[in-house]
């Protein structure tokens, strides 16, 4: 995947407005508003998660101080998100030094607030911890209702969210890519829906 200048090709699905931002600003950069128009209701649940992201995300590639939130990318372009009527496909081009890699597959028990177990052993000793102490499962401990009463759970299960970045299995149905923005010089084709 990394070319010889140490580069990568990274494939990532923008509004089509985001072409006069990156004309504009010269660079695209996601923001609340970005969130709040693709994920309308759910716009507060997905921050929440996606600053947990942040945090996490900038100890490994340091975040610029003007960017709020990461920008989803594929890793291939059999695998990425296809443009549609009002959606554009960018192809990049960028410093590997600048992607932050997770697994995706991971990301849905985030998304889900489950516990990330290290391995299935770990899955299932986790399993047998929460039956004993009668809970039914582990995402009513991410709950702002009832997380304040269980801090430690609270706190295992955000623990293990950082598995994410810990990639066994790479491939391209697996693995994502973020980065904190798009820069004119990155983009090497854009790809608009047919």
């Amino acid at each position: 995947m990394e070319n010889s200048t140490g580069k990568v090709i990274l494939w990532t699905r923008q509004h089509e407005k985001s072409l006069e931002e990156l004309r504009i600003n010269g660079s695209i950069k996601i923001t609340r508003k970005h969130l709040e128009e693709k994920f309308e209701e759910i716009t507060d649940y997905i921050v929440y998660l996606y600053k947990w992201f942040v945090n996490a995300a900038e100890k490994i590639v340091p975040k610029p101080e003007e960017v709020d939130f990461p920008i989803w990318c594929s890793i291939s372009e059999e695998n990425m998100l296809r443009p549609t009527v009002d959606q554009i496909v960018y192809k990049l081009e960028v410093e590997k030094s600048k992607i932050v890699y997770f697994d995706g597959m991971k990301w849905d028990y985030v998304l889900n607030h489950h516990y990330i177990p290290k391995d299935e052993k770990d899955g299932e000793e986790y399993a047998k911890d929460l039956e004993s102490k009668g809970f039914d499962n582990s995402f009513s401990f991410i709950d702002e209702k009832k997380a304040h009463f269980y801090p430690a759970e609270k706190k295992k299960v955000m623990d293990s969210w950082y598995r994410i970045f810990e990639i066994e299995d790479w491939n391209i149905f697996r693995v994502q890519a973020n980065i904190w923005e798009i820069r004119p010089e990155m983009v090497k084709d854009i790809l608009y829906y047919e």
